[in-house]
Order: C-alpha cells, then structure tokens, then sequence
C-alpha cells in the first residue's frame, strides 16, 4: 500500500529529529507515502533494523480551514485510548516544530494486519466477513462507552449541541472551499447544491435526534479500521483527525452508509453505490438492522429512531468532505490520487442528501396525518 513519495520531504531533517526524540526508531529510515490518506499525507518509515512505522502530517501551503488537518488532536486521542479496551496503535511522538519536514507531524507504531478499501470484505469466507462486521460495529461501541473524562479527554470538545456545531462548521468551511478557485482552468469549486435549504433543515429543533454526548472518531468506517492477519478481529483504529465529543449516532451512520447507498441511482452514477451491499448479494454480509442491533447491544442505547435523520445529515456531511478534497484539488494540495475523482462527485452526492431530507419530510408528514 505504501510507494512513491508525492509529497517530498526533509528526510535528513526528519532522521536528525528521530535520534534525538525518539529512541524506538533506529535511523538511517526508508520513507514511502501511503495512497490513503484524503487530508494529511501519510508515511510509512522503515528504520535500520526493518521496523516499521507510520508517519502523518499537515498538508503543505496554506489551509482552507483552521479546524482541519488537526494531527495534534489524532496524537492526543490515540495516545489516551491506549490504556481502554479500543484497539489503537502506539503513539511514539508529536513534532509541532514546522522547521523539522515544514509542517506539524506525529508517528506511531505500524500496525501489521489487514485494511480493506471495499467494506463488503471481499476474499474471506461468509463466516470472516460475518465476524469482522460484528467486530467492527461492537468495536465502535465500546469506544463510544469511554467516558472522555476517565482517560483525561474532558476537554477534548463540548457536551452537548454537536449536529449544531457541526453546522457552523461547515458553514464556515464551504464558503472558503466553494471559492477555491482551480489553479489551471481558474473555474472556482463552486458551492453545494441544496446548501441553504438543508442548512435550514438539519438546524430545525423540531426534527433534530435527541442530544447524546460521548467521544467521536468522526470518519469511522471499515477501511479505517485494522484487521488481525488471519483473526476475524480489529486490531486497531486509523484516521483520527475529525475525533472529538459529539454524538454517537454520527459514527454508526458513517459505519453504515455502504447499505444507505447501496441501491441509490444517484451514488451509482458516481461509481461509490457498492452493490455487494444491496440485499442478499453477499454472503455472510449482515444486515444493517443486525449490525444496529449488535451496536446497542454493546453500546447500552438504541439509536433506531434517529437513523434516518443521521442519515441525511451524514450523507450532506460526505458531500462537504467531497468539496474540501474538490478544493484541495483544485489548489494542488490534495494528497491522495483518487483527489480527482472526489471532485467530480461532491454535486451528486449532495443531490443524494437533498433526496433523504425529502424522504425524511415526507415520512414523517405522513406520521402526522
């Protein structure tokens, strides 16, 4: 999974600030990128002794946002989860001098198992694909049970009122990702369709889930998640840097947007409907209501009413982090190959939202008729 450095950095540099910091690693180190990695670009480090490690950073030149890119938060949460029963990696160090590769950075241990970009799980037999999907969603749960203060996480965001945060958040953002203006065709990104209109729904007291406070991962799905090499279990969990305290509800729709798209004309027009997901297509894939019951078994609440509301609003979310790698595209700031592709798809997908709030109207006009 690791090959060409894209992004260049100061390995000299780089190998100075290990043996002075970091007495795990041996240097001379061998550096090659990840192709994961949306926002900060990712490293693998192999040391003298064929150690390896994993290396993330901030991307280069200046940001479009100030909430983004945020490796210090990955740090700090993986760092304190490493004492509970959440699968993390080691955290080995935090650099927030930008004169060591140019920008803040942290490593961490590697972990030697299995990711799959396709959560269908191809290549395992029906009763893996069963267990790994049960360790996943029951994975997610026991972290949403950590109490944030219990591993000095208190203050690692607000209590309450977190869809309405996220609001103002994105608010924010789209508005400098929109004017994002391409550095060849000079063709601004442009703004999401429906923008105003699901702003005005989701911020609705009226429709929103019932407040619920627990510690996020913010972007938590299967190829973020490491498998055991031959054990149908998560080792470990990648990606940190949306994770703060928020509402539950926003990871477990994540989780399941593969059976949300899965038969949606839209998302298919776009090639991201995996129709592995549709029913009965793959073996030993549960059910979406299994994997909710699985979830609330573990996490000790039921988030059945508020599904379709978490829904809409995790699809509209997907379409403004389609805009943001759209934007960094358009800047040349982007770090993965695949940065391309996400550009041409943030307006479908923001169609597809704008779709389920319909639905969600509609369903529940009929409740009150």
């Amino acid at each position: 999974m690791a090959g060409a450095v894209r992004q260049p950095i100061d390995v000299a540099s780089l190998e100075r600030y290990i043996a002075s910091n970091v007495p795990e690693i041996t240097v001379p180190i061998d550096v090659k990128q990840f192709g994961y990695g949306q926002s900060n670009p990712t490293y693998q480090l192999t040391d003298k002794n064929g150690r390896k490690y994993v290396m993330r950073k901030k991307p280069p030149g200046k940001l479009l946002s100030k909430t983004a890119h945020k490796v210090d938060r990955e740090y700090r949460i993986i760092h304190a989860l490493k004492p509970t029963d959440v699968p993390v990696p080691k955290a080995l160090c935090l650099c927030q001098d930008d004169k060591v590769i140019g920008t803040e950075f942290y490593i961490m241990e590697f972990l030697d198992g299995r990711i799959f970009e396709d959560p269908a799980i191809p290549g395992v037999t029906p009763e893996e694909r069963t267990k790994m999907w049960h360790s996943a969603v029951t994975t997610l749960a026991k972290f949403h049970r950590v109490v944030p203060k219990s591993v000095g996480l208190d203050s690692f965001g607000k209590p309450s009122g977190f869809y309405n945060r996220q609001l103002a958040t994105f608010n924010a953002i789209t508005k400098a990702q929109a004017e994002a203006v391409d550095v060849d065709t000079k063709v601004p990104v442009g703004k999401i369709p429906h923008q105003d209109d699901m702003v005005a729904f989701f911020s609705n007291p009226k429709t929103q889930p019932k407040d619920r406070s627990s510690l996020v991962h913010g972007d938590y799905k299967i190829d973020n998640v490491v498998f055991h090499k031959t054990e149908p279990r998560v080792i470990g969990i990648l990606d940190w840097e949306m994770s703060t305290i928020g509402h539950p509800l926003s990871d477990l729709n994540n989780l399941l947007t593969p059976y949300l798209t899965a038969s949606s004309q839209k998302v298919m027009g776009i090639g991201r409907a995996n129709k592995a997901f549709q029913s009965g297509a793959t073996k030993g894939l549960p059910s979406r209501d299994q994997l909710i019951a699985w979830y609330s078994e573990t996490a000790g609440w039921d988030p059945r009413p508020d599904m379709t509301w978490g829904d809409a609003f995790g699809t509209y979310r997907g379409a403004v982090i389609m805009q943001g790698i759209a934007a960094r595209y358009a800047l040349r700031q982007a770090s993965s190959a695949k940065a391309l592709d996400y550009a041409s798809q943030m307006k479908p997908y923001a169609e597809f939202a704008w779709d389920l709030v319909l639905e969600y109207e509609k369903a529940h006009e009929k409740a009150r008729l």
